[in-house]
């Protein structure tokens, strides 16, 4: 299965964050993942020389496998 080959910036778009997070943690991007998705139920994330598979399942849940 060949993964659709995509730059690190299509559909990709952080969510803003309406306030600060409690007790001085970090803000770290949110993104939402119908843009990961993009419509489907899978992709593939490389991760330097790995691949982990990111999966939608029936139950609405996310689950990333190596």
């Amino acid at each position: 299965m060949t993964a659709p080959q995509h730059t690190p910036d299509d559909n990709l778009q952080a969510i803003p964050r309406a306030a600060e997070p409690p007790c001085g943690e970090s803000v770290v991007p949110v993104f939402d993942s119908a843009g990961l998705l993009q419509g489907g139920r899978e992709i593939m994330i490389r991760h330097g020389n790995e691949c982990y598979r990111l999966r939608h399942t029936r139950n609405d849940k996310l689950i990333l496998t190596k």
